[in-house]
């Protein structure tokens, strides 16, 4: 299977929800499960199936950030060395050419993207477009919605 790309912020804060499913929910379903046992008659045990349901759930969770960190391709762009190329994880301020408005973006992983945060997946329109360019290129896109946006880098950070 191909490494997927992903910034070191990225793969901690999956680390951290593997680490809490693992050590809190996993054991805390368990006792769920065997306080509903005690309680008699399985087959109309509400709260053992219901326990059952969220076990199912959390492992399924479990397995799932196990097989992304296992092809993750952690990327730190903290120890890139300084320039004005758009690279994957770097902090990009573009110049919107239409609206003369300015927006910084993160470029990261597909699981880290949030645009609420500007955190842009890799895969995105814009990201595409960015990638390879460098400081004072105007870049233009198909925008989701079918509208064109140009776009001109203004700065470009490789920050955590």
């Amino acid at each position: 299977m191909n490494q997927t790309p992903m910034t070191a912020a990225g793969a901690a804060k999956l680390e951290e929800e593997l680490k809490r499913l693992r050590s809190v929910e996993r054991p805390r379903i368990i006792a769920a499960i065997a306080e509903a046992r005690e309680l008699g008659d399985l087959k109309e045990n509400a709260e053992y199936h219901a326990a059952r349901e969220e076990q199912g759930f959390v492992e399924g969770r479990i397995k799932e950030i196990e097989a992304k960190l296992s092809h993750a391709q952690i990327i730190d762009v903290t120890r890139m060395p300084p320039g004005d190329k758009v690279i994957f994880g770097a902090t990009v301020e573009l110049l919107d050419l239409d609206t003369d408005s300015e927006i910084r973006y993160k470029i990261v992983g597909d699981d880290e993207a949030d645009i609420k945060q500007n955190l842009i997946s890799i895969h995105s329109p814009i990201a595409r477009a960015l990638i390879g360019k460098s400081v004072g290129d105007e870049v233009t896109f198909n925008a989701p919605g079918g509208t064109t946006r140009t776009f001109e880098i203004v700065e470009v950070e490789y920050l955590a």
